[in-house]
Parts: C-alpha cells; structure tokens; sequence
C-alpha cells in the first residue's frame, strides 16, 4: 500500500500544481490587450486543463484505492472527502472558464481571479491537517 500512497500523493501534488497554476493563466488572459498574447494563452489554458484531466482521474482513483485497502473512517475522512468533493467542483468550474475565454466569453476582472486563486490553497491547508491531524 506505500506504493499506492507514494502515487496517490505524486498525482496529488502534480493535479494541485494545474489548480494553482490555471487562474494564474486567467489573470494574466484578463488582462492581456494584445491578440497574439490573448491566442497564446488560449492555447495554454486548454492543454493544461486537458493535462489537469489526467492528473485528476489518477489522484481520485489511487485516493480510492486507498480508502478500500486502509478501510480509514472517522469524522476527519468525511469532512476530507467533502473538501475534495468541493476541489473537483472548482477543477470542473475552471473547465467551464477554459470554455469560456476560449470562446471570448469572459466577463471578470483579473482581480476577481486573483481571489480565485487562492481557493485551492485554503482547501489544500484544510485537506492536509485533516489527513495529517485527524482531529477528529
């Protein structure tokens, strides 16, 4: 099970890096004024959510594989588990904003996405000392 464990924390890791990384992208594509910049972006944003896709199914599956070998249960597993129900939401909705400026349907200011991106970092604190803590 460490095997499953060392996976499940690599496609953890890797899947956060695309959640903090993708609003950064949003921010810099609000604010871009020149097309070729604005196209440049589009592309990124696209090929890192795809990426993201991956990352995410492997995260989930090796997290369940988890869950069916250690049995873990417990107040703390529940309200983890509600707090990465909530983190594939926020991964779903940056899909819908990836269609969105794609299709130049962005009506937000890059400062409403600097607030964006930091949800995923109170939600990975919260994940973490639940899982390390087990307060309860």
């Amino acid at each position: 099970m460490l095997w499953v464990k060392s996976f499940h924390i690599i496609f953890v890791v890797s899947w956060f890096a695309g959640l903090f990384y993708l609003p950064r992208l949003f921010v810099n594509h609000a604010m871009a004024t020149e097309p070729a910049d604005v196209v440049r972006l589009k592309l990124m944003e696209h090929k890192l959510y795809r990426f993201m896709n991956m990352l995410v199914v492997l995260a989930l599956g090796f997290g369940f594989w988890l869950w069916l070998g250690y049995g873990f249960g417990g107040g703390w597993l529940h309200a983890k588990l509600t707090l990465v129900t909530v983190l594939v939401v926020y991964h779903l909705y940056c899909g819908k904003l990836v269609s969105d400026f794609r299709a130049d349907r962005n009506r937000r200011s890059h400062v409403f996405y600097r607030w964006f991106n930091e949800f995923p970092v109170l939600l990975l604190t919260a994940i973490v000392i639940l899982t390390v803590v087990k307060p309860f």
